[in-house]
């Protein structure tokens, strides 16, 4: 049997058998066994490239969803004897000791949230259930890190099953929560702490997923350099329910010297119509009241504006990852359809538009071609038009006050 299990094509075939038992109503707890037996001494990383050969042969991520579950029933109290994270994780403002700060103090929450269920129908309780829960809507910050940070890494590295599969996870986890807190104010919360339970452990089961699969992946391949530009660039995206967060210093890895790099040279762009400097050029597109994204006909993300008020987060880890990987597993499908009509001339742009709060955002796509009509890539424009809509009669004069922005 051992011959069998050290089989990729044979571990993927269980793989996939369990998968479909999972899709034809079984519980985790009815598979898990099976699970426990051909991969309880299988790495998570080894689990991980399983999966993601079944994601490359065809399987969608949505099926490959369906084993999380199960990954957690299994390896709880084990896991952590396959991989052991550094002691640099540890360090205070390290990104992997900050998503675990994080992670304690959305646990934090969700045990008061659970104190209280035990008290209701306590008129209190129900208030404090009610604050907990709009307290964990903030994890969409954690989420939104994760997504933009640390899965460009991953995938950088070969490792593109994972990100997909817990990308998927997340987006249901944000439902299932904005879904609960939608029905709090028409229903009774005593009827909801099932679902409110649910949720909570689906949350706990992702906490042990992140710490457990994601980081022992990150900690094994990303250098002190790649972890850095996560560190730096995690503010703009902002923190889940902790602040303070520590600079993170790390010790030069080589002599100063040899970490000296040559500044870029600011030379002059010469375009059809004008002549720019690369800062002109850069702050002019910048200034634009719109998120402008480029993807090159390779699929490949080339480039992205950082205007003062963006509407999706950006981050420069995502320059020169694959576009359908910049967006959830529910709504790929739609770019990567988008982007192949682009390509095969059947379209040229198309609109899509959406409320987010009190913002109407209109997102449009351009196919990007050259003067004989071959494709370039693709434009992505972004804009809260609800300013725009409020726009009534005629404006013909200097406004008096300044309008800094």
């Amino acid at each position: 049997m051992s011959a069998e299990i050290n089989n990729r094509e044979y571990r993927q075939q269980i793989l996939k058998e369990l998968i479909s038992q999972l899709h034809d109503g079984k519980s985790v707890d009815e598979v898990k066994e099976k699970f426990a037996e051909i991969f309880g001494n299988v790495s998570a990383e080894e689990i991980a490239q399983a999966e993601q050969a079944l994601i490359a042969n065809g399987l969608p991520v949505t099926e490959v969803q369906r084993l999380c579950d199960v990954h957690a029933a299994v390896f709880k109290g084990s896991i952590e004897d396959i991989h052991r994270p550094p002691v640099a994780s540890e360090l205070p403002g390290h990104p992997a000791d900050t998503l675990k700060r994080e992670n304690r103090a959305i646990e934090k929450v969700m045990d008061d949230v659970r104190t209280q269920i035990a008290l209701l129908p306590d008129r209190d309780a129900q208030n404090a259930v009610k604050n907990g829960l709009k307290k964990l809507t903030e994890i969409d910050l954690h989420y939104l890190r994760k997504e933009n940070l640390f899965f460009p890494y991953m995938e950088q590295y070969g490792i593109t099953a994972p990100p997909k599969v817990m990308w998927g996870v997340d987006d249901e986890i944000r439902a299932q929560l904005k879904s609960v807190i939608a029905k709090l104010d028409t229903e009774e919360i005593s009827d909801l702490t099932g679902e409110i339970e649910a949720l909570l452990d689906r949350v706990s089961e992702m906490i042990f997923k992140e710490e457990n699969i994601m980081l022992p992946m990150l900690l094994e391949n990303l250098t002190q350099d790649e972890w850095k530009t996560i560190s730096d660039e995690s503010p703009e995206l902002g923190y889940c329910l902790i602040d303070n967060i520590p600079v993170w210093k790390p010790a030069p890895v080589s002599a100063p010297e040899e970490l000296t790099k040559e500044e870029p040279v600011s030379g002059a762009i010469n375009l059809p119509t004008g002549v720019l400097k690369v800062e002109e050029l850069s702050r002019m597109l910048d200034t634009l009241p719109i998120d402008i994204t480029f993807v090159g006909k390779d699929d490949t993300v080339r480039y992205f504006s950082q205007g003062a008020e963006r509407v999706f987060p950006r981050t420069k880890a995502i320059i020169g990852r694959k576009v359908s990987n910049c967006h959830p597993p529910a709504s790929v499908h739609i770019v990567e359809k988008l982007v192949e009509d682009f390509k095969a001339g059947k379209k040229d742009h198309e609109d899509f538009w959406i409320n987010m709060g009190e913002k109407f955002i209109l997102i449009r796509y351009f196919a990007v071609r050259d003067e004989a009509g071959e494709y370039l890539g693709v434009l992505e424009v972004t804009q809260n038009i609800r300013p725009l809509q409020a726009i009534e009669g005629e404006k013909r004069l200097v406004s008096d006050d300044a309008n800094k922005h």
